[in-house]
């Protein structure tokens, strides 16, 4: 049996997919997103070791909470970097009757990626800009692979949830959300669109971090202009 390494569990979430869900945030991302709020996920050989079968008894305490609609999120870091074990856990899940959606930042692809896409019930994905150089900009990756990303989940025709984080100055206008209109007519399947107001809660902890925070000078976003934005989201 692989082994993976956890983050951190969250149970009850109400936010990351339908239903109540355990939150499970996976160690290890190649990105280097902006405003990432989990910078102590980013290297692979942080937080602890675990077994798919810790996580699935961890799971199964949720099971009364879980209903129809909820179930088990991976998120991370990207879960995606951690694709072997993601799908042997996946697995172990869905012979418990439990549900798995993976929460990507569409930043990485490998080998396994296609295997695990197929393996879950939904993806919650995250498009940080449609533009492929402000998508570079904010990420530090290629739009690429979320692109591949796509295929995949068209080809295993995969329900969707679209995020968007907005950020003041960066991807706040409605010509932006226009243009996120238009890029997420490649997704076969959209179920909802959520925007989301960029916040600064992480900044303290990029300071104990001894990381550089680059939006330091950037304040919230406005809750009541994301409210407008949303009004204009098309899909």
């Amino acid at each position: 049996m692989i082994k993976g390494r956890l983050h951190s569990f969250e149970t009850f979430g109400a936010v990351d997919g339908p239903g109540i869900r355990t939150v499970v945030f996976l160690q290890g991302c190649p990105a280097r997103c902006i405003y990432c709020h989990n910078p102590d996920s980013w290297n692979p050989n942080g937080g602890r070791e675990v077994d798919t079968e810790e996580i699935v008894k961890v799971a199964k305490r949720a099971i009364p909470y879980y209903g129809e609609e909820g179930g088990v999120t991976f998120s991370g870091g990207e879960p995606l970097v951690q694709g072997e074990f993601l799908i042997q856990t996946m697995r172990a899940l869905k012979a418990e009757g439990i549900n798995s959606i993976i929460d990507t930042s569409a930043t990485y692809i490998d080998e396994y990626t296609e295997t695990a896409i197929s393996e879950c019930q939904m993806i919650l994905l995250d498009i940080k800009h449609s533009d492929p150089n402000k998508f570079k900009d904010i990420a530090g990756k290629s739009q690429d692979p979320l692109l591949e990303i796509i295929d995949l989940i068209n080809k295993h025709r995969k329900p969707v949830w679209v995020r968007q984080v907005i950020v003041p100055g960066i991807n706040d206008t409605e010509e932006n959300i226009k243009e996120l209109n238009e890029f997420i007519k490649k997704i076969k399947r959209i179920d909802k669109v959520e925007l989301l107001p960029y916040h600064t809660m992480a900044s303290d902890k990029y300071e104990k971090l001894g990381l550089s925070y680059r939006l330091k000078d950037v304040g919230p976003m406005d809750k009541e202009k994301v409210k407008h934005l949303s009004s204009f989201i098309n899909y």
